[in-house]
């Protein structure tokens, strides 16, 4: 099946997680195109019977190319089949058991966005992303900074100075294999 990747990033850590997220569905024996919207303008999606959409998620917000993309091609995407996914730190409230706070990710990231674009997403999926202080902005790094506290509080460990990695490597793979097998239904 053919099937295009279209994902928004801000720090980079959506940029991997599509990519493994193709690696899998070309394991499956997928055709896979990846875009990052940031670099690059889809012109057309009318030569993929999948469109995966993945965006970061920061405050609350998917990145602004992925908005557009999404706003451009409304009409086509009703007659495709569309997964949505988006990066966040869920894991950090995941792993403090508040799920509440998970709930609320999903809701402002996931299902408020749906709704609002009037996606009609055959699979979703909230997984955790990269928290890199670096190159955030000052007013981000306030806002985050009792982030991480709690972050190293949960065990987290930077991979390198200022770095933190949530992500779930084993959940995105198998997310990437259940869409898969909900794909050729």
């Amino acid at each position: 099946m053919n099937t295009l990747i279209v994902y928004g990033t801000r720090y980079g850590a959506t940029t991997a997680t599509s990519e493994e997220i193709a690696k899998v569905l070309q394991g499956e024996g997928f055709e896979v195109k990846v875009v990052n919207a940031k670099k690059e303008k889809v012109k057309d999606i009318s030569p993929y019977e999948i469109v995966i959409i993945g965006s970061g998620l920061q405050m609350g917000k998917w990145t602004g190319e992925v908005e557009d993309f999404v706003k451009r091609f409304h009409k086509e995407l009703t007659h495709k089949k569309v997964a949505v996914f988006i990066s966040s730190m869920k894991t950090v409230p995941e792993h403090e058991g508040k799920t509440e706070e998970v709930t609320k990710i999903r809701s402002l990231g996931l299902d408020d966005k749906i709704a609002k674009h009037g996606l009609k997403p055959f699979d979703v999926a909230v997984f955790g992303g990269v928290l890199d202080f670096n190159k955030m902005n000052i007013i981000t790094r306030r806002v985050l900074g009792s982030v991480k506290t709690r972050i190293e509080k949960d065990g987290f460990k930077q991979t390198q100075p200022g770095v933190y990695e949530l992500r779930d490597w084993e959940e995105i793979r198998a997310w990437a294999k259940e869409l898969a097998t909900k794909a050729r239904q």
